[in-house]
């Protein structure tokens, strides 16, 4: 069976807002994988069937056409690749390989210490904010921001296709404009000339951008 015919089976569970789900939809297009019927999920929903297909009642979750939910995010990435034939977003050569995890690694980090601002901000009343949860939180996207702004993935000359790396960074910053509107942008100048240069070479990467 073809990595064509597998994917014309599969489907994603996931949610427009969502970053993570974003790193899996941008992979499935330079992957060329589209054939994926994508179904909303509601986390919030405990009638919702995310709940039976990750316990954990997390997104994204892929089920492949084997009937088996893979999950989270790093992992259907993975399983992406390999339908793929192996080697595409993730280097077999191994100085390449663990450096393109390890970016994707910090940058997940990234969109978890944002998303736990926002849900400090979505669950809790103003007047019950934890002014030290939320700087805590920030000091490890500031953190992150400044070492990655100091040598920027390579994208000139773009390899064939961006690694996991360079989708996970794509996809925290995007986040970060679209849920905290572009804040570290004045700060962080090379990383606004690394984004537009992404955005540029990986059409996928507009064509899965959250609404407003």
């Amino acid at each position: 069976m073809s990595a064509s015919d597998d994917v014309a089976m599969m489907i994603l569970r996931s949610a427009t807002p969502s970053p993570f789900a974003r790193k899996v939809r941008i992979a499935l297009a330079v992957l060329g994988l589209n054939d994926v019927k994508l179904e909303p999920a509601d986390t919030m929903d405990p009638r919702d069937t995310v709940r039976q297909q990750n316990v954990l009642g997390k997104i994204p979750v892929l089920i492949g056409e084997d009937g088996i939910a893979y999950y989270d995010s790093r992992v259907i990435l993975e399983y992406l690749d390999h339908l793929a034939g192996g080697g595409k977003i993730i280097p077999g050569e191994p100085e390449r390989r663990f450096a393109a995890l390890r970016l994707q690694a910090l940058c997940d980090g990234i969109l978890d210490a944002s998303i736990l601002a926002i849900y400090e901000g979505r669950w809790r009343p103003p007047e019950k904010h934890e002014p030290k949860w939320l700087d805590h939180q920030a000091g490890k996207v500031q953190r992150a921001l400044a070492a990655i702004e100091k040598s920027p993935p390579m994208l000139d000359p773009l390899p064939a296709l961006p690694d996991v790396g360079q989708i996970a960074l794509a996809c925290a910053l995007g986040y970060r404009d679209f849920r905290f509107g572009g804040n570290w942008r004045s700060d962080y100048p090379r990383l606004v000339v690394w984004l537009d240069a992404f955005a540029a070479r990986v059409p996928a990467f507009a064509a899965t951008a959250p609404a407003a």
